[in-house]
């Protein structure tokens, strides 16, 4: 969602208020060129067979202004490392608009979540994939699972800091310093905004009759600190297979906000892998 820079300078106000390394070990300041990022660290590698040990690709979802590559700089070599085939797309394109997605129509992106993720089945040939999704990209998905026969092709939903039931639209804003250019970009036509306003009709008709859908197990990973989706409890799923997670009761010296949960969060990332794996899962602790 940010660039690699921004997320690290943000990143290192918390490492000094904690004392404690919390940052993925798989993180460096000296990331590759955007256009091979994800091929040389081993993600959107269409050779990839899942293997016995985990049979389901991950597909990762990036956040509202985010992308394919700068959201996932940490999270998808961190689970590559640990063995997966992992994916991740573009979704919500606006005309003019380069670099920043996920500002389209959120039922449009879904549409594009679908499409991708039948092309990762084909290509790995599994049955079903894992999502793990950052902030709009944890909570469309559900969409995707409820209104377009996704839960047939998905095991597990995995959300850091997902906008589940909304926001404000200052929430939104505050994400706006953190990209630089994108304010002159953007219009009042951002689609995506809208849907994710607390009370959105987009909203209503996702959250009506239940959080959840039948067959999907469920992951919500939060932090106290987020200023974005407040209130940070409002991100939390009701329904049978869901797990809520505030890392804060994981980690008290956990300081993550709502970017760095999603991008460089050691402790985040560690419930991720926990998620994808429940039977192998191992405590997470400051020192995951």
């Amino acid at each position: 969602m940010l660039p690699l820079r921004r997320a690290l300078r943000a990143f290192a106000v918390a490492l000094l208020l904690t004392g404690a390394a919390t940052l993925t070990p798989a993180a460096t300041a000296n990331a590759a060129p955007q256009a091979a990022a994800a091929t040389s660290r081993g993600w959107n590698d269409y050779t990839c067979r899942p293997s016995a040990a985990h049979p389901r690709p991950v597909v990762l979802v990036h956040g509202t202004f985010g992308n394919s590559v700068d959201n996932w700089l940490v999270l998808a070599p961190y689970l590559v490392a640990r063995g997966y085939c992992v994916y991740s797309l573009d979704y919500g394109q606006l005309k003019d608009v380069p670099f920043f997605h996920g500002l389209g129509p959120i039922e449009k992106s879904a549409e594009q979540l679908d499409d991708f993720v039948d092309k990762v089945l084909a290509s790995t040939g599994a049955k079903e994939a894992d999502l793990v999704g950052h902030s709009q990209g944890g909570m469309m998905p559900r969409h995707y699972l409820k209104f377009l026969g996704g839960a047939a092709k998905v095991n597990a939903l995995i959300g850091l800091a997902p906008d589940n039931h909304g926001t404000t639209l200052l929430g939104l804003t505050r994400l706006l310093p953190y990209f630089p250019g994108i304010e002159d970009l953007l219009t009042t036509n951002t689609p995506a905004l809208a849907d994710q306003i607390a009370g959105s009709p987009f909203l209503t008709r996702l959250n009506a009759g239940g959080d959840t859908v039948p067959g999907v197990r469920y992951t919500v990973i939060a932090t106290k600190y987020d200023e974005v989706v407040t209130p940070y409890r409002s991100q939390f799923l009701d329904g049978p297979g869901v797990r809520n997670v505030t890392v804060q009761d994981l980690c008290g010296a956990d300081v993550a906000e709502h970017v760095a949960i999603g991008t460089l969060d050691r402790v985040a990332h560690h419930e991720v892998a926990n998620a994808l794996d429940p039977q192998h899962a191992t405590p997470s602790t400051c020192l995951s």
